[in-house]
């Protein structure tokens, strides 16, 4: 008998786990062993700081980003005071399930098969990957944290098999040596994002740092769009086509939050299943973590009180906190992801560096800055002038 039976040990299913065991209950966390979810791998500080991330999880510390327009024109924003922490996901992803377990979550490898309900109470079924067999245990309240086409989300909760998402592919590459990274202008402590509709019609490629290895990849909403071959060629367009090969991953990533992240009796979402990936920049490891920390704080006080209304917590302190950001990076992608004349306007727009100062500011500690209402006003302005097309994308 479990108190909590968490699916799912990505980020946001070993956070809730950990979160839950701390709290003294008794915690099952099950996961299926040997996938690697695709993933630029980037963490900034605030996640640092909330989850207590140890520094040698960090292979590489990002202090600039390079954003690249559908002509190949570049602008540069530079991290003053601090970097974007870079993590490979099969550690990073492996340290939180033993840190979990190190609390006094139960680890199980195996597969979410269904949840049963009977006279003696609610059931999650799976199998076990060593031994194939079948085991069912009972628990007070599921949450579901198994990723965008989560199983737990299509059968238990009301619109969890209607998530919209990206579809992300990437490789992970050796990194160049120096003679390489030169002539390819890769440089270790850069991340570079490519608005480019050679690349992705709708979404972005992206080549990030990861210490020893890089990641370079892509996402789409398209069906039909061949993602290995736009990643071989944002490859070649970097000059990295001959690097070495260490591994390639698919998978969906969602682009919008549920409506409804419980079932107003047993079951709760986190993560990925819950759709909590942040819409235009696709960022998701923050948000997963801070989604399983949610379900865990109403999950506890569930089990606490009985109250099935306390599950809807989540989602409220959740949005309470993240939903404007959300809304905003939704209608920037709207907005400028339709197509290359946008996406060059929307890097033009980037040079300027109040832009740039908001922009890092809501990414780094995640909030909107509100204290500068004439930069506010300026960016207004400008940008009600670029989607208007009445000016021209500008360079310096």
């Amino acid at each position: 008998m479990y108190d909590a039976f968490v699916v799912g040990g990505g980020p946001s299913g070993a956070t809730a786990a950990e979160d839950l065991a701390r709290a003294g209950l008794r915690v099952a966390m099950l996961d299926r062993a040997g996938r690697i979810k695709p993933c630029g791998g980037a963490i900034p500080p605030r996640l640092i700081a909330d989850f207590a991330i140890p520094d040698h999880l960090i292979v590489a510390k990002i202090t600039c980003a390079r954003m690249v327009s559908p002509t190949g024109r570049a602008v540069d924003i530079h991290i003053e005071g601090g970097y974007v922490g870079m993590v490979d996901r099969e550690d990073f992803d492996e340290y939180l399930r033993d840190r979990a377990a190190m609390h006094g979550a139960a680890r199980l490898t195996g597969t979410f098969l269904r949840v049963e309900r009977d006279a003696d109470g609610t059931h999650v079924v799976w199998r076990d990957k060593a031994t194939g067999a079948e085991h069912r245990d009972r628990t007070r309240v599921v949450i579901g944290a198994d990723g965008a086409r989560s199983g737990v989300a299509r059968a238990e909760v009301p619109g969890g098999d209607k998530i919209p998402y990206v579809i992300a592919y990437h490789e992970i590459i050796a990194a160049p040596d120096r003679a390489v990274a030169a002539n390819a202008d890769y440089d270790p402590t850069r991340c570079d994002v490519i608005y480019d509709g050679r690349i992705s019609p709708d979404f972005y490629g992206w080549v990030f740092p990861h210490g020893k290895h890089a990641s370079i990849g892509m996402g789409t909403e398209i069906d039909g769009v061949d993602l290995k071959r736009a990643t071989s060629d944002l490859r070649d367009m970097a000059g990295l086509g001959g690097c070495e090969t260490i591994r390639r991953e698919g998978a969906p990533i969602p682009l919008k939050p549920l409506d409804r992240w419980d079932n107003g009796r047993d079951v709760l979402l986190a993560g990925d299943a819950a759709g909590v990936v942040a819409p235009s920049s696709g960022e998701g490891i923050y948000y997963a973590m801070a989604g399983g920390r949610v379900a865990a704080t109403a999950a506890e006080a569930f089990l606490r009180t009985g109250r099935v209304a306390e599950l809807k917590r989540a989602r409220k302190m959740f949005m309470r906190e993240h939903g404007t950001v959300f809304s905003v990076l939704r209608s920037m992608q709207d907005a400028y992801y339709r197509s290359d004349d946008r996406r060059e306007r929307f890097v033009s727009l980037c040079h300027d560096s109040d832009v740039q100062k908001l922009t890092f500011d809501a990414y780094m500690h995640k909030r909107l800055v509100t204290a500068r209402p004439l930069a506010h006003l300026k960016i207004g302005v400008k940008n009600l002038a670029h989607l208007m097309g009445l000016v021209s994308p500008t360079w310096s």
